[in-house]
């Protein structure tokens, strides 16, 4: 979710005005780091590539270029219908490191969850190596991208949208009941849940770390590490005794508005898909219900424009609760879980921090880019939880939790009086 502010901002919009032509050494991924550090997919790749693919048809017109920094993909029109293609340097995602994230979404589809289906080519595979690169061909669902141009880390445009995005999640976490696949292999861009899950979490750091040796090797980067181990200590200690209770799952941790599709533009809108699988990972519930909330609820671009002010940074609580409430009514959580959500909360963003300053370190070379996913991303938001800002939001978790807690004694109580 972080990177520059320009950066910010969704992978479907379109840019058909800044297209550009591409050398054959950046196509080879020699030289990703440009003003979108990926080539764009080009209509000959494009062609070449659904050659793979006979029952989608000759490619007649790519219609959106992604400005997203992690990868190149584009909607494509074929004969056949749209198309939606992805291409990753294989640095960043090979074969097995999508197979990973397509069984997962499979699984999801065959137990009734809104998820695009991933095309096969007639060799059988999901995932296609080609040179430097790894590519993916998803359905195009039905819906509409109502947060196409939103930033990351801004809001839902309605509570109405925040309660039917809970119920998506819940939705999401019911269907991936018996999804057994171990966690993921390391890799950049993907949200583990391993540090914090740990009894010693500077341990587990050290292991995290030594994974990734370019991390390890960043001496900023570690610092970073120091400094959000000691500024998150609270936190684990009052997650640690309820660790047990939270059963794995492999989730989505990436519930932002932007990757939900919706049934039309109203405030009442209904979340009908749920798209971008690319940091699911073996966690838990309460971890992607903690991230739904990091990701929509906290408006962090404050907090890049002057971080100076984190008691000023806008929350939005009635948000919060109509997520939490959308949730509940699909998927009740259980007291140990609910215990853990405020908690969570505030360790939820470190490990896509980590792998992001991985990502910019090993995969881009960017010490600068780096710097600002393990400093400002990681350091800074774990600093923001021990300030009044983050307190409010721990409070009102808490008292949402308070709450339910309240709700769930009295329907007891009336049930054992009926």
């Amino acid at each position: 979710m972080l990177d520059c502010k320009n950066d910010l901002f969704r992978g479907s919009l379109s840019q058909r005005g800044s297209k550009r032509g591409c050398t054959d050494d950046e196509h080879n991924g020699k030289s990703a780091w440009h003003g979108r550090y990926w080539p764009p997919l080009t209509l000959d790749e494009v062609r070449a590539l659904l050659s793979q693919y006979p029952g989608c048809g000759d490619p007649i017109e790519i219609l959106s270029v992604s400005p997203r920094p992690f990868s190149a993909a584009s909607v494509v029109a074929t004969k056949s219908g749209r198309i939606f293609i992805k291409r990753h340097h294989r640095t960043v995602r090979d074969r097995e490191g999508l197979l990973e994230e397509h069984r997962f979404m499979r699984h999801l589809r065959t137990h009734g969850a809104p998820v695009p289906r991933v095309f096969a080519a007639s060799s059988g595979e999901t995932a296609i190596e080609s040179g430097a690169w790894t590519f993916e061909l998803h359905e195009v669902p039905i819906g509409i991208d109502l947060y196409e141009e939103a930033l990351s880390w801004t809001p839902f445009h309605s509570t109405g949208h925040a309660r039917s995005a809970g119920e998506a999640l819940a939705q999401l976490h019911r269907a991936s009941q018996g999804f057994d696949a171990p966690p993921r292999k390391a890799q950049p861009l993907a949200a583990s849940f391993t540090i914090f899950a740990a009894g010693d979490p500077r341990a587990a750091m050290e292991r995290y770390l030594a994974a990734r040796p370019a991390l390890a090797e960043d001496a900023i980067a570690r610092a970073g590490c120091d400094d959000a181990l000691e500024l998150l200590k609270p936190f684990h200690a009052q997650l640690r005794p309820l660790l047990p209770a939270l059963k794995p799952l492999w989730t989505h941790n990436d519930a932002h508005a932007s990757n939900f599709l919706w049934s039309d533009v109203s405030d009442e809108a209904r979340a009908v898909a749920v798209i971008d699988f690319g940091l699911a990972d073996r966690g838990n519930a309460v971890y992607d219900l903690a991230q739904a909330i990091e990701r929509n609820i906290v408006e962090w671009l404050d907090l890049i424009h002057d971080p100076t002010r984190g008691e000023d940074v806008r929350l939005h609580i009635d948000h919060m609760e109509a997520l939490l409430d959308g949730y509940e009514s699909v998927r009740p959580l259980n007291d140990a879980e609910a215990a853990a959500l405020a908690p969570m909360a505030a360790l939820c963003h470190a490990e896509f921090a980590l792998s992001e300053a991985d990502y910019y370190r090993a995969v881009l070379d960017s010490k600068e880019k780096a710097r600002v996913a393990s400093i400002d991303y990681l350091v800074g938001h774990a600093r923001w939880f021990r300030s009044a800002g983050g307190q409010r939001l721990l409070d009102a978790i808490d008292n949402w939790c308070g709450r339910r807690e309240r709700r769930t004694h009295d329907a007891a109580l009336m049930g054992a009086e009926g």
